[in-house]
């Protein structure tokens, strides 16, 4: 059976939905994926003539996925629709509107290749683990998750083909995401992972943190290294440092076997020397660690970190001492939080030197404690018909003079680089109209953080040339973006028609995609 995956484009390449083709593939389907906006989309539609049509998005998303299945159920009725991800594993009740035939709740890949082998033997479609469907009737067939699958190598490698093929952008781009783990063990507050771990399938640490072998995650790289442009990779695990035998082991086999730089995402109160003297031996030249909030109430009581400030400061000295660039993850604007607090988070990533600070405005999306504590202080949240498409730009808690939040978060990288901006910025962020002027300046020096960052693979990898020269690198980073967008207005009539808008976005879960 022919199955269509649709998406915007994201920031980097979507490993979820590679998987599931990966394993629709090795049970005999076809798969094809197509990003938007496309302005050949409707005959791309039809010439492909899917029988199933997947759709995977977070909270904010939502109503322009919407629109694109209603749009797309116009040219295809009888194809049907399912969606997954993160907002549909926690408001299932999406299943109740028009156009959305099913929802795959959690992990996808055996629910997904069960569910696409009963739509093509004309089976029930009822009764399978994960999925909720929605029957001729518009009765809604509920059924529990399934296991968890504790060999997450059963499902071979992701389908890189899938989104290669679809994009020359994610194709061409010389930096590849890999993910050696599923699930992380902390209770971060504002995280979707104790949601799933703890509301969803009700498993404890053991069951839901799982990681793939050192022999599979480079046979991987190597397979994907023959096969495309790589000299870079980033590793989206949320906690690299997790396992100390296993990072023994990928320190000694990854240099000798793969010998490409790459960055990671520690845990502050995980990390030991022993980490990064491995992590360096290893080719890492970029680590980021979680400081959140510098209020200890803030970071722990409210958003459930359980670090310390010592343990931050430690282990990003650790990281700098050792000749690693140091990035930082920053939320502001939790429930409760004041301005100052915001501010103290700055003065935080000043004292421990950051290179490359990242920050977001905190969201609580649906069924995190975070959605709790906000409603408990009386904090009322936007709807999620009103949630923000991206993280980074507005807040949906009702803090009092929200637009002090939108506006530090805009300053926070380059105050953080340049400190005596700081008194400025005080005052600067106070200004409700200058909201988009400073959103620029943020996303410029967005990508002059980036081609910082590009400058240290370059190096690493012994690269040379004028395309390797800060201004230029910066230069052609901006202009690409910008004929993105471009490329966007001119097909906007599609673009509108489908409810359809594309944000190239820089930060945290996303952390930038490198052309």
């Amino acid at each position: 059976m022919r199955v269509l995956f649709l998406s915007q484009y994201l920031a980097q390449e979507p490993l979820g939905v590679m998987y599931l083709s990966g394993v629709l593939k090795q049970a005999g389907h076809e798969t094809k994926m197509i990003f938007l906006p496309d302005k050949e989309f409707e005959e791309k539609l039809r010439a492909y003539d899917p029988g199933v049509i997947c759709y995977s998005f977070t909270t904010g998303v939502h109503p322009v996925v919407l629109g694109i299945i209603n749009q797309v159920k116009q040219v295809l009725p009888k194809s049907l629709a399912i969606c997954g991800g993160a907002h549909v594993t926690v408001v299932p009740e999406f299943l109740e509107e028009d156009g959305v035939d099913a929802i795959c709740r959690g992990e996808g890949e055996g629910a997904m290749v069960e569910f696409v082998n009963a739509v093509e033997a004309g089976g029930d479609l009822t009764k399978i683990p994960n999925i909720w469907f929605k029957d001729e009737h518009g009765d809604i067939h509920k059924n529990e998750p399934r296991t968890l699958s504790q060999d997450i190598e059963e499902f071979g490698f992701c389908d890189r083909a899938l989104v290669y093929d679809a994009s020359h952008f994610y194709r061409d781009s010389e930096r590849k995401v890999i993910k050696t783990d599923r699930g992380c063990p902390m209770n971060c507050s504002f995280c979707f992972h104790h949601a799933w771990k703890k509301k969803v399938y009700n498993v404890t640490n053991n069951e839901y943190v799982r990681r793939r072998s050192v022999d599979h995650v480079i046979a991987e790289a190597k397979q994907l290294k023959e096969n495309y442009p790589l000299t870079f990779v980033h590793f989206l695990d949320d906690i690299f440092n997790i396992n100390m035998k296993w990072l023994r082991e990928f320190a000694e086999r990854w240099p000798v076997e793969v010998g490409l730089p790459f960055d990671a995402i520690l845990m502050a109160n995980m990390v030991q020397e022993e980490h990064i003297k491995l992590l360096k031996k290893a080719g890492c030249i970029y680590a980021r660690i979680a400081f959140e909030a510098a209020n200890d109430h803030m970071r722990n009581a409210i958003m459930k970190k359980n670090t310390t400030r010592a343990q931050l400061i430690r282990a990003a000295t650790l990281i700098r001492e050792n000749d690693i660039r140091l990035g930082s993850l920053n939320m502001l604007g939790g429930p409760g939080a004041s301005i100052e607090d915001d501010l103290e988070t700055i003065e935080l990533n000043i004292e421990c030197e950051v290179d490359h600070p990242l920050a977001s405005l905190l969201q609580p999306y649906p069924m995190t404690d975070i959605n709790d504590i906000t409603k408990d202080m009386g904090l009322a949240t936007d709807t999620w018909e009103e949630f923000p498409t991206l993280f980074n730009r507005t807040t949906s808690i009702a803090l009092p003079h929200r637009h002090y939040y939108e506006n530090l978060h805009k300053w926070f990288p380059v105050v953080v680089r340049f400190p005596k901006l700081l008194p400025l910025a005080r005052k600067a962020i106070k200004v409700k109209w200058m909201y988009r002027p400073y959103t620029w300046m943020y996303m410029l020096y967005s990508e002059w953080l980036v081609t910082e960052q590009n400058g240290l693979y370059n190096r690493a990898m012994g690269k040379k040339g004028l395309k390797t020269f800060p201004p230029i690198d910066f230069t052609g980073r901006v202009f690409t973006k910008g004929f993105i967008r471009i490329f966007t207005t001119i097909f906007g009539k599609n673009a509108l028609k489908m409810n359809l808008k594309l944000d190239l976005n820089d930060e945290r879960v996303m952390n930038h995609m490198d052309e």
